[in-house]
């Protein structure tokens, strides 16, 4: 299944860059791809929140998020209208009063009968996350 980690490092605190991920509906703020998101249900360090992307075609999918406060925040799909796996999560390490290490893993899966190009898997795991992290990290450093 296509996948990819990568990490950044983050001139802020674990706590101010665990706000920014948790964050959910304000991705359409400053992530390009998102169109919209919404909390479905929270409680008890879960949350459900639904997604929309157009990555050649529209995506729509249900995340299940537990969190770590400040340190962790793991999904798992719920539901979508193409994806069949979407896990991934954050592990934050602080490196010193105001240095944090965020640790990003995506794993997505797609139907094998869906005439979906690769090129999309590739996209949604590759291409976009240096940029992604790239604007967790600007948004966070924004508000200290």
């Amino acid at each position: 299944m296509p996948g990819a980690e990568k990490s950044i490092d983050v001139n802020t605190s674990a706590e101010v860059l665990f706000s920014v991920i948790a964050d959910y509906e304000k991705y359409p703020e400053f992530l390009k791809d998102i169109e919209s998101a919404k909390i479905v249900k929270r409680g008890n360090g879960v949350t459900e929140a639904k997604f929309a992307i157009t990555v050649v075609k529209r995506v729509e999918y249900t995340l299940r998020l537990h969190e770590s406060p400040p340190n962790e925040v793991r999904w798992e799909l719920v539901e979508s209208n193409i994806m069949t796996v979407n896990n991934g999560g954050w592990k934050l390490e602080t490196l010193g009063e105001n240095k944090v290490r965020a640790h990003y893993r995506l794993e997505v899966g797609l139907p094998r009968f869906l005439p979906v190009p690769g090129s999309l898997v590739d996209k949604l795991t590759g291409q976009t996350l240096p940029a992604t992290l790239e604007a967790f990290k600007k948004r966070a450093e924004s508000m200290k």
